[in-house]
């Protein structure tokens, strides 16, 4: 026997009701009245007013002054920054180029050995080679020295006195 469903009633709407708070405030303000406290008008006396003036203008002046000694000295350490990275440039290209050199010199050298017919023939090459590199070798750290010292004093020499005249100006 087929059962005939019974239709269900329609359930009725779940009212949503508010809980009660249960947040209590942290901190609350105490329920009393303050007094007010007004501040007294009064004058300010002149020599004061002045004097504050004076002392305000003083102020601006020696930041103006203070700002432009900064501003040169900034100007100074950018160009001495340049002067001192072209200098350290030149110095590293000079170390390369003896670099080459001194390679070039030992290739040179190789191929006199390899063509050597003696190992007489070749102790002479080797010796000479020696001395002869003894030689360029001195002259190359000599230049490179000559070199540093240049630069370094292209480089401090604007410093030096370009703080000087900006310091003698803002004192």
């Amino acid at each position: 026997m087929p059962e005939n469903p019974t239709p269900k009633a329609p359930k009725a709407p779940v009212e949503k009701t508010e809980k009660p708070s249960t947040l209590v405030p942290l901190f609350e303000m105490p329920k009393c009245d303050f007094p007010k406290f007004d501040m007294p008008k009064m004058e300010i006396p002149a020599a004061f007013r002045e004097f504050a003036e004076k002392a305000i203008f003083q102020a601006k002046e020696n930041y103006e002054k203070v700002k432009a000694a900064a501003e040169e000295a900034t100007d100074l350490l950018e160009s001495t920054y340049t002067t001192a990275a072209k200098g350290y440039s030149a110095h590293g290209l000079k170390v390369i180029e003896n670099a080459r050199a001194n390679t070039d010199a030992a290739f040179d050298l190789l191929s006199e050995m390899v063509t050597a017919k003696s190992y007489a023939e070749v102790v002479e090459v080797t010796s000479g080679y020696l001395r002869k590199q003894f030689d360029v070798a001195t002259a190359q750290a000599k230049d490179l020295a000559e070199h540093a010292q240049k630069v370094a004093s292209e480089t401090a020499e604007p410093i030096k006195e370009g703080f000087t005249a900006a310091f003698n100006k803002a004192a």
